[in-house]
């Protein structure tokens, strides 16, 4: 996972997608349903995973003056 504190929702899916996210959660050794698409869709996309966060505690949060810095 991404470690990041994400809303959840749920979706709905055919039984027989269910029984192939089954069987590959247990393939795969995942821990939940959410892992095994998200290693799906990083795999399509071709997102590794090392790419998400890559600017974490290098940015400084906005201020004030940067908000209003670009307005006459």
């Amino acid at each position: 996972m991404l470690g990041v504190n994400m809303a959840v929702t749920t979706i709905q899916v055919k039984r027989r997608n269910l029984r192939l996210l089954e069987t590959l959660k247990k393939r795969m050794g995942a821990k939940s349903y959410d892992e095994v698409i998200e290693r799906l869709l990083e795999e399509k996309v071709g997102f590794p995973r090392d790419m998400f966060g890559v600017d974490k505690d290098k940015i400084s949060k906005f201020t004030e003056e940067d908000r209003l810095e670009d307005r006459d």
